[in-house]
């Protein structure tokens, strides 16, 4: 752990997930005198709960434009920090038509560079043992294991100089200054990064850009037959999801389908996909719920819907758990929050769940207007 700086620093950023040290990480590029302040003893929160899913291609205006500056930095990042980033794109799962024709509309839009069509078999080729009509790759997309990622993305921070003070809670925030229960930092800018705990910090900024916390499912499988899948897994439910497919035309009838179907799908919120982490393990997600507070206890029916179409997808009759936790992120009808809130102070966040995508490039602009 770093003392907090005994001098006024360019940049004090307020939180070490991944927008903190996105926002850490250029800051200190820009040869900016930047420190960090995170209340926990590491990061534990949204940052290392998630699939470690890149996913650029399906995201759309402001979005896909961080997304594809944040790709580079994360290739330039695992380099430079020493860890791994899997360059193997995303499977996108079709077992609709409704599906089929979303991809296609999709495909058409976004070209061949980014969007590649498959049929049945190519699908089987990359994901074994799935029944599926076809699907699409997304080549552009990247895999990283998030909680060993987060972590070295700190250290290597902490090596080039920055100061990381853990355990570390904000007190107050004024235009200069920082009071923390430390000590004060004098800053002349601020950024706070804090998710979806600024409806705690500051709570009239969360309510004026209707910020709720929504509150994710998550569980760790067992590989069947100790299958191997390179890319991220996404299907008809994340068609749903994402705005760059959920904008095409024919996704009111994929809905349609899905209501007609499987409603229970809906009413949870799930958006069935799973990465694999490099021991072997499959992340599989997630549902969502929204609330201002959520209650601590968990209904084993979602957990088992989960399990349901986890296996359905694998095409295996059942699935072992071998970890359960609990998501949480700030989410908001806008998918940045970015907001002055004091002279020279910025609260920011990501309140569409795609923290790990937008993250870097999000900063870039931010450090583009605060400096």
């Amino acid at each position: 752990m770093s003392p907090l700086p005994a001098t006024p620093v360019d940049l004090l950023v307020v939180g070490a997930g991944v927008v903190g040290l996105a926002h850490a990480v250029e800051a200190h590029l820009r040869g900016l005198a930047v420190a960090v302040v995170d209340r926990d003893a590491f990061a534990a929160g949204a940052s290392v709960r998630n699939f470690g899913h890149v996913c650029v291609t399906p995201q759309d205006g402001d979005a896909l434009r961080y997304a594809l500056a944040g790709r580079e930095r994360w290739l330039w990042l695992a380099a430079k920090a020493g860890f791994d980033v899997a360059e193997s794109g995303t499977l996108v799962v079709a077992r609709r038509p409704e599906e089929m024709a979303v991809l296609e509309e999709f495909a058409a839009l976004r070209g061949g560079e980014q969007v590649r069509l498959l049929d049945a078999a190519g699908v089987a080729r990359r994901l074994p043992g799935v029944k599926a009509l076809g699907g699409a790759h997304l080549p552009l997309d990247l895999r990283l294991d998030s909680p060993t990622v987060i972590p070295a993305l700190a250290g290597w921070l902490a090596g080039q100089g920055v100061p990381i003070a853990w355990r570390t809670s904000v007190l107050a925030v004024e235009p200069g200054l920082v009071r923390t229960t430390r000590g004060d930092v004098r800053a002349a800018r601020t950024v706070l990064a804090v998710g979806h705990d600024l409806d705690r910090l500051l709570p009239d900024v969360a309510d004026a850009a209707g910020m709720t916390r929504c509150l994710l499912r998550m569980l760790e499988v067992a590989p069947p037959g100790g299958v191997r899948v390179a890319p991220g897994v996404l299907t008809g439910l994340s068609l749903l999801r994402y705005d760059g497919f959920a904008g095409r035309p024919s996704a009111a009838a994929l809905r349609e389908a899905v209501a007609a179907e499987s409603p229970e799908l809906l009413d949870a919120g799930v958006n069935l996909m799973f990465t694999q982490r490099p021991d072997g393990a499959i992340v599989l997600g997630d549902t969502h719920h929204y609330s201002a507070t959520h209650a601590p206890f968990d209904d084993e029916e979602t957990a088992e819907l989960l399990l349901r179409e986890g296996a359905r997808l694998l095409g295996v009759p059942s699935l072992r758990v071998l970890r359960r936790w609990r998501g949480q992120y700030a989410s908001a009808p806008a998918a940045v929050l970015d907001t002055e809130v004091a002279g020279g102070v910025r609260a920011v966040s990501v309140t569409s769940g795609i923290g790990m995508t937008i993250s870097h490039g999000l900063a870039s602009a931010v450090l583009d207007s605060l400096f």
